[in-house]
């Protein structure tokens, strides 16, 4: 299973505020089906059965934003793939907790 880190940045808005713009990203989560979503302070963490989801719901993601009153947004994304297991966010999370 995948998992994907998605930022998505407008540029040239009215306010440094971009919380609106992440209010409506979460909107496209939550109405994704068969997904997990982490949100985080610097962008948002995705877990899907394919990479081909993860990039449909990137794109919707992207699309969101864009199709707003913003004119230019920057969207990154990181992908952690593995072919020897699955991935889940908690898992991610629990190796790190064991070597505290």
């Amino acid at each position: 299973m995948p998992i994907m880190e998605i930022s998505i940045v407008p540029l040239g808005t009215k306010t440094a505020s971009v919380s609106k713009y992440i209010a409506k990203v979460l909107k496209v989560l939550k109405n994704e089906k068969n997904i997990k979503y982490q949100l985080t302070a610097m962008g948002t963490i995705i877990e899907a059965s394919s990479l081909d989801k993860l990039l449909r719901v990137a794109k919707r993601m992207h699309k969101t934003v864009l199709s707003g009153d913003v004119n230019r947004i920057v969207t990154t994304i990181k992908i952690d793939d593995r072919k020897d297991r699955n991935l889940t966010i908690e898992g991610k999370l629990k190796s790190v907790r064991n070597w505290r």
